[in-house]
């Protein structure tokens, strides 16, 4: 839109320079109806018809003895006076007025039109600053003006304390003498930190539409360009718009693309981005004070800022944005479901449940996933189903029903998978099991999903024991079921897994009794960091690698044994997934004990109360078996 607009504003200026180039280009075309030739006229002089002769440049405007005016145009070489004067009819000649400015406007129309392009190409490489090509030195913050779309806190959910620190910044705004009388002061600025996702941006939308005062926003790379100096003359131009404006609030997003560890990089005080974030600081808490001028700033990096923009005084408050909690997940879930229409059999806590780790992002994607599934069948409203097929596209990765699998592959991972979940009901520490499948999704080809019962902050030793015994129960399984020499590539993803695991247990948590409680992982990748010097000998190195081997195999051990006493069951559940492809936690157990998946085949499946995070039953159809000559390579299952 930007540049047509600029395109039709030069058309139009060429078609007025154009207009008023005719416009003065001789009389108008009143007499064009009168035109003669110019034999017409020379007949007409010498046969003693014309009464007198107007000379205007090469126009020769005459009159007959009949009272009629007629014109005609005068060739380069004709004498027209030395005829009139010699058959002594009256001349008169008309002074050019305007030759000069028609000459003039042919001379400057050429120039004017480079003008206007230079001036267009030099506007649209500074990105269409304010003032045209001469002001990209000023600031590209926008002032913010919701009048559709608005948001407030009351769109916020999940990030309570976050919040609360935000609202006494604008109650502060609104009332500052119940502040000022206790002699507090207000704030100078606020550092919103998180991970990516988490409504940063969304919660300074929030104060933006609480607040009721000017609201400027800007991103960290809109201040550096190109030309050395303008970073900085943006940063004094922002500040000069802030302080007419004042009180006001001043958000930067993704800070951290101007505010970089200053010396960390080429250039040294030089660096175009340094004098930047120079001129930043000196502004924030200078030698002149911006009073009324909060700024607030958004970043997931803030190890890379440089310390002298984080000390009170520039911003007062780091307040941490970071992944919401089960509460917080069911509020989140309802901001984005108000214009959703969802179904009766809907649980938004349910499936907070069973969405740990997710950000704000991942759960606004998660209900629009949904409701394209509603959608995409036809339903008029989501239900719960849908909901949990769009958790597992998200969690695993949309599922690959026209992969084509040997029966034996199938077999090979429907043992796989029982084992996992076989060990995982079994041991009282280890998550309860979500689902197990072996529908291939994403890069796997089935995997069992457990799923704690409250978000998880920390790890006790004897669950990391338990957590790897489940996690090397595929293997052990398919040791059991076809024997060490046909052991597949299925439990590749599994060993990576318990390997973290046991190195983390060893090297970081000091749960080995032989390492002890030193943390060995910096110096044992081989980063120094803030160790000093600090090295690992090779007989440490030794140790460390034998005791994640025995946490790895007694992991293996035990969840080989529990197979074993267990093999009517998990041969059971092996058949089960193979009838049925997908099951959800006490379908698992129902087929354990050796009955139907679904308590009433007729009346579709309603689970108990008590059953893991999924609570909706999906309809169970017989899976169709793969033609014996179809397949592909197997790989790596969960």
């Amino acid at each position: 839109m930007g540049n047509a607009r600029n395109i039709a504003f030069w058309v139009v200026l060429f078609l007025l320079i154009l207009a008023l180039f005719n416009l003065f280009s001789g009389p108008g075309g009143t007499l064009q109806s009168n035109e003669r030739t110019y034999s017409d006229f020379v007949g007409a002089v010498q046969s003693g018809e014309v009464k007198n002769v107007t000379l205007d440049g090469e126009q020769i405007r005459y009159t007959t003895e009949s009272g009629a005016t007629y014109v005609t145009i005068k060739p380069g070489d004709a004498e027209v006076t030395k005829l009139l004067i010699d058959e002594n009819i009256p001349v008169q000649a008309v002074k050019q007025q305007q030759s000069g400015f028609q000459s003039f406007l042919i001379t400057l129309l050429p120039f004017l039109l480079l003008i206007g392009v230079w001036v267009y190409f030099m506007n649209r490489m500074q990105g269409g600053g304010k003032g045209g090509a001469m002001g990209f030195g000023k600031s590209k913050a926008k002032m913010l003006t919701e009048k559709h779309g608005r948001v407030t806190f009351d769109d916020v959910a999940g990030i309570d304390e976050a919040k609360e620190e935000l609202e006494e910044i604008v109650e502060f705004l609104r009332n500052p003498q119940k502040f000022s009388r206790l002699g507090g002061k207000i704030p100078k600025g606020a550092l919103l930190v998180g991970p990516p996702g988490t409504g940063k941006t969304l919660l300074a939308r929030a104060i933006a539409g609480e607040a009721g005062v000017p609201f400027f926003t800007i991103s960290g790379s809109d201040f550096v360009e190109m030309f050395v100096g303008v970073g900085a003359s943006r940063v004094r131009d922002m500040f000069e718009q802030a302080k007419k404006n004042a009180p006001c609030i001043v958000f930067i997003d993704e800070i951290d693309a101007v505010g970089r560890h200053r010396g960390a990089g080429y250039g040294g005080g030089n660096d175009e981005r340094e004098q930047t974030l120079n001129q930043l600081l000196v502004e924030m808490d200078g030698f002149e004070a911006n009073e009324g001028v909060i700024i607030l700033a958004a970043t997931n990096r803030k190890d890379v800022l440089d310390p002298a923009l984080l000390r009170p005084g520039r911003f007062d408050r780091n307040v941490t944005v970071g992944n919401p909690d089960i509460k917080g997940r069911e509020k989140i879930l309802g901001v984005h479901a108000r214009k959703t229409p969802l179904g009766p059999d809907v649980d938004l806590r349910i499936i907070a449940r069973g969405t740990p780790g997710f950000s704000g992002a991942d759960l606004a994607n998660l209900v629009n996933e949904a409701a394209l599934m509603a959608a995409r069948v036809g339903r008029r409203f989501v239900t719960m189903e849908d909901f949990e097929n769009a958790k597992d596209k998200v969690m695993m990765g949309a599922e690959r029903r026209s992969m084509v699998l040997t029966q034996d592959q199938k077999e090979k991972t429907a043992y796989h998978e029982a084992g996992h979940a076989v060990v995982g009901l079994t041991l009282p520490l280890c998550d309860p099991v979500y689902k197990a499948t072996i529908i291939p999704r994403g890069g796997a080809l089935g995997m069992v999903v457990s799923l704690p019962e409250m978000d998880r902050l920390n790890y006790h030793r004897d669950e990391c024991e338990q957590k790897l015994a489940m996690t090397m129960a595929g293997k052990a399984a398919e040791v059991i079921k076809y024997g060490e020499d046909h052991v597949s590539n299925g439990p590749a993803g599994d060993i990576m897994q318990a390997s973290q695991l046991a190195r983390a247990m060893v090297m970081r948590w000091g749960m080995s009794d032989k390492v002890g409680n030193i943390d060995y992982a910096e110096a044992h990748e081989g980063y120094q960091g803030n160790t000093a010097g600090f090295s690992v000998s090779a007989h440490t190195k030794e140790l460390i690698e034998e005791e994640v081997k025995r946490l790895i195999q007694q992991g293996y051990e035990r969840a080989h044994q529990i197979l074993t006493e267990q093999r009517e069951e998990w041969e059971r559940l092996a058949q089960g997934l193979l009838e049925y492809e997908t099951l959800t936690g006490d379908e698992i157990k129902r087929v354990m004990n050796g009955e139907s998946p679904t308590e009433d085949d007729d009346e579709g499946d309603k689970p108990d109360e008590g059953s893991a995070p999924s609570v909706t039953a999906i309809p169970k159809t017989k899976a169709k078996k793969s033609p014996p000559d179809g397949g592909m390579e197997p790989e790596p299952t969960a």
